[in-house]
């Protein structure tokens, strides 16, 4: 059995690490003057990924790949990349998402990310992963072909850390905002434990655990008024992607099979 897992938003620095990062450090033009990202797109870095989180707005295009459902006592909406434990169906070798599958914004924002600044209390700062290979000291590589978009000129951000801040706050607050519509979705108690059972072509069947579902009949059973409530909280959308994404299971089997094939 795989149970389906993954580590969401940003952790105090004494709890574990989010989804792929490692060493998140708050950008600083005295400490890291001297970095860059390359423009290479790679990600190599989410291969071993089986769940990875979503939020409401990008569901509409997420549930046509993927399979949207919820883990852990928050409840958290990740999408299902793949049928095994440490193995993402979607990234292939050379660590390229394969298309035309849609990229979560979760990966794409990578390796950037908003985290507490311990000097002031509540302040989110813009972080960088340093363990990421797309950071690059232009200092120690100056003869590098592939382009590097640096992070700081002098003391002030460049375009790029400017874009990356922005896309940064966008999802801090999608994220914000799919975690009240999930809270309104529990406090009417829809969610509910379910398995799920992939067979593969060859006939191997794998059993997926460890994850909720909205309970349809209890959706289907809600009052007018428990109805009108989740409207006006938004979190319609968010029911319906759900519980259409059912059908990518499908999607998800037919990549293992290319996989397998492969």
């Amino acid at each position: 059995m795989a149970d389906i897992g993954a580590k969401t938003e940003a952790a105090p620095a004494d709890a574990a690490m989010p989804l792929f990062y490692s060493r998140p450090e708050a950008l600083n033009p005295v400490r890291h003057g001297s970095l860059g990202l390359t423009a290479r797109g790679d990600f190599a870095f989410a291969r071993t990924a089986h769940a990875i989180p979503v939020v409401a707005s990008e569901m509409p295009a997420a549930m046509r790949s993927y399979p949207i459902v919820f883990i852990g006592p928050a409840k958290s909406p990740v999408i299902i990349t793949g049928v095994r434990q440490g193995e993402n169906l979607f990234v292939d070798a050379d660590g390229q998402w394969t298309a035309p599958h849609y990229v979560p914004a979760y990966v794409r924002r990578y390796p950037f990310i908003l985290a507490e600044d311990p000097t002031t209390a509540g302040r989110l700062t813009l972080c960088v992963d340093r363990t990421s290979e797309r950071v690059i000291d232009r200092l120690m590589a100056p003869f590098r072909e592939d382009k590097i978009a640096p992070f700081f000129s002098g003391n002030e951000p460049t375009e790029a850390t400017k874009q990356a801040l922005a896309f940064c706050n966008q999802f801090q607050i999608d994220f914000r905002a799919t975690r009240e519509m999930i809270d309104r979705i529990d406090a009417h108690g829809l969610f509910a434990p379910r398995q799920s059972k992939v067979t593969l072509e060859g006939g191997e069947v794998l059993n997926l655990t460890d994850f909720q579902v909205i309970d349809e009949p209890a959706f289907n059973k809600l009052s007018d008024e428990a109805f009108l409530d989740l409207r006006k909280s938004g979190a319609l959308g968010l029911l319906y992607c759900h519980l259409a994404s059912t059908n990518s299971w499908t999607s998800l089997v037919h990549q293992a099979s290319l996989r397998k094939a492969g």
